[in-house]
């Protein structure tokens, strides 16, 4: 089994999607307003993926499925998801705003997709943890407000991974933001993860020229894999294979 990781696929899908009829696609947000690269992004995405991914791999994707406002709108980019191969494993990014209702949502996932909220997956010996996380203190323009949505953050991480004990020998988290300020100080949410121990932290969120300050690849003794989408050429990238 491999481990992927991709996130930030801004989807907006207005009909459901043949893959062998991309000209009969339609969005109502093109991503290409942000760059020629991401004219029909969708497609180099599905091409991509069903190139590396198989049917028993993990995908792990860190936020921003969808823009859609509402469930009801995000059907077709969930439907989407569903003729991809692989298990998906997702959390909310801060434009889900369609991600309500967990319950709601976890009724609507396709049958290859599951979501995690205060909670955790476990695949083998491989637990998957995670939560969308948000600004880090000391971060430009930081406020009284993102401290406590950070702080709120920290407790459904902490939920997450305190239910593995003993569950899993690797543990693998997800954050829809960098888990770290622009400066890379060592944040709460570091402290989090060595503290559980955690292996590796799939993340997303940074695009263009914010992507100068992501994290190296590792730190504090945890490997990091910043997964947007254009970043990673909109092709899954592998974060572990397990034999």
């Amino acid at each position: 089994m491999k481990i992927f990781g991709i996130g930030d696929v801004h989807f907006s899908f207005a009909r459901p999607v043949n893959p062998s009829l991309w000209e009969q696609v339609q969005t109502y947000k093109p991503m290409d307003i942000f760059g020629d690269r991401w004219h029909e992004h969708y497609r180099k995405i599905y091409e991509n993926w069903v190139e590396v991914v198989r049917p028993e791999d993990l995908v792990l994707m860190p936020g921003d499925f969808s823009w859609a406002l509402k469930l009801t709108e995000a059907r077709y980019d969930l439907d989407f998801l569903g003729l991809l191969p692989g298990t998906i494993v997702g959390i909310a990014g801060n434009h889900d705003y369609w991600w309500q209702s967990l319950s709601q949502v976890r009724a609507a996932l396709p049958s290859n997709m599951q979501v995690i909220q205060n909670d955790h997956l476990v695949f083998g010996d491989i637990a998957i943890c995670g939560s969308r996380g948000w600004s880090c203190p000391n971060e430009v323009n930081f406020t009284e407000e993102d401290m406590k949505i950070y702080r709120r953050e920290l407790i459904r991480m902490e939920n997450s991974l305190v239910g593995v004990k003993g569950k899993a020998g690797t543990i693998i988290a997800m954050t829809h933001f960098m888990p770290t300020n622009e400066r890379h100080e060592k944040s709460s949410l570091i402290d989090l993860f060595q503290r559980y121990r955690v292996h590796s932290v799939v993340y997303g969120h940074l695009h263009s020229e914010a992507v100068k300050f992501r994290l190296q690849d590792c730190a504090w003794g945890i490997n990091f894999h910043l997964v947007s989408a254009d970043f990673i050429d909109f092709t899954p990238v592998k974060i572990m294979e397990i034999n």
